[in-house]
């Protein structure tokens, strides 16, 4: 599967891992759970929350477990922007940047190609900063999603 520019328009910072499970039944949503939701390690959980705290402050939206998604569908408290069995597309826009996080599931022959990729569109300087401060966690935490989802699968 290929990513779309229409998943976000303007898009200027990409990160994709992926991993290469045995099983060729998994769907995008639920390697999604497995990376963003209830299943997320705890230390991850508290970086989020530490996150949220912090970010407070600043007039920026929560994301990750326990921010809610103002009343739509969501994982890990990401709204769902998209969903197919194969692309699930979540994320929301804030006013400093954009983000999607776009989980995806391609069946292989010998099982199942899962890719988290995060695109940001970084609206200004202080977009431009924050990605710079929260890209060594980012990696961090997307290698242990992979890792989690990896062990779930396989």
């Amino acid at each position: 599967m290929v990513l779309s520019e229409s998943d976000l328009p303007g898009a200027d910072w990409v990160d994709r891992q992926s991993v290469s499970v045995a099983r060729r039944d998994v769907r995008a949503a639920d390697a999604a759970v497995i990376a963003l939701g209830d299943a997320m390690p705890g230390w991850v959980a508290a970086l989020m929350r530490l996150r949220n705290f912090i970010v407070g402050f600043v007039g920026l939206k929560g994301a990750g477990p326990g921010a809610g998604a103002n009343g739509g569908q969501s994982i890990g408290g990401f709204p769902i922007v998209s969903e197919t069995p194969e692309k699930l597309v979540l994320g929301f826009n804030d006013w400093h940047l954009d983000f999607r996080i776009v989980v995806e599931a391609v069946p292989e022959a010998s099982g199942t190609d899962l890719s988290l990729t995060t695109l940001v569109k970084r609206k200004h300087w202080f977009g431009k900063l924050y990605i710079f401060l929260i890209t060594p966690f980012h990696v961090l935490i997307v290698r242990q999603s992979l890792s989690g989802i990896a062990e779930a699968f396989s």
